[in-house]
């Protein structure tokens, strides 16, 4: 059977080995291909299932979608444990290792200074609802506001996703060794910020930092 090459991930050489057990996307182990100083995250994947014309084919196939994407970011996830990595998105395939390795050297400048970057940061998101209060369309109530304000203070950089009114969905990157005490400043104002429930997901890779996704990730 054909093959393509999936891309997972660009970053800096690993600090430690991938889980031997880690796999991709159709249960393939991510391998890594090296090329000037980085490290691209790939896997072989089916032609059949991600040519041009099958996944065209599946564009509405929810569920295959959301499988696939799952295991793009297990593999993500993995990489956060040992390295910053720059995400791409999901289902992004070349013919070969020689078109992964075009691709990295058209973006090689971009994917360097981004990379710099992100280093040693993650990225932690939050989700947060005003049980009572209007707001305009669009934008967070105004105690959403100030914890958006108050969180925004202790990050390096922060991203306002579209949310519905009265409601905030924020990503903030944090170096990781900041991280305890994001978490426990984000406890905090679940208690000081009234009428606002708050829920936070994270330690991600800094998927809203990367300039690879849209509003809706992770």
């Amino acid at each position: 059977m054909t093959g393509l090459r999936y891309v997972y991930a660009v970053c800096r050489p690993l600090g430690a080995p991938l889980q031997a057990e880690l796999t991709g996307i159709g249960g393939a182990p991510p391998a890594l291909l090296r090329h000037h100083g980085l490290v691209v995250v790939v896997s072989t994947v089916p032609e059949s299932d991600f040519c041009e014309e099958a996944l065209r084919a599946r564009r509405e196939d929810h569920d295959w979608l959301d499988a696939t994407t799952r295991a793009h970011r297990g593999v993500i996830d993995a990489l956060t444990t040992v390295t910053t990595p720059l995400p791409l998105r999901p289902v992004t395939v070349f013919r070969d290792d020689s078109g992964v390795r075009t691709m990295v050297e058209a973006r090689e400048d971009d994917f360097r200074r981004v990379l710099d970057r992100l280093e040693g940061r993650v990225e932690w998101r939050v989700r947060a609802h005003v049980e009572s209060g209007e707001s305009d369309a669009g934008e967070p109530a105004a105690p959403a506001r100030a914890l958006h304000e108050r969180l925004s203070r202790h990050a390096e950089d922060s991203r306002l996703h579209p949310a519905p009114a009265g409601t905030l969905d924020a990503a903030y990157l944090v170096r990781r060794a900041d991280s305890e005490e994001f978490v426990e400043l984000v406890d905090r104002a679940k208690a000081e910020v009234p009428g606002v429930r708050v829920h936070l997901t994270g330690p991600w890779a800094a998927y809203s930092f990367s300039g690879e996704f849209s509003d809706d990730e992770p």
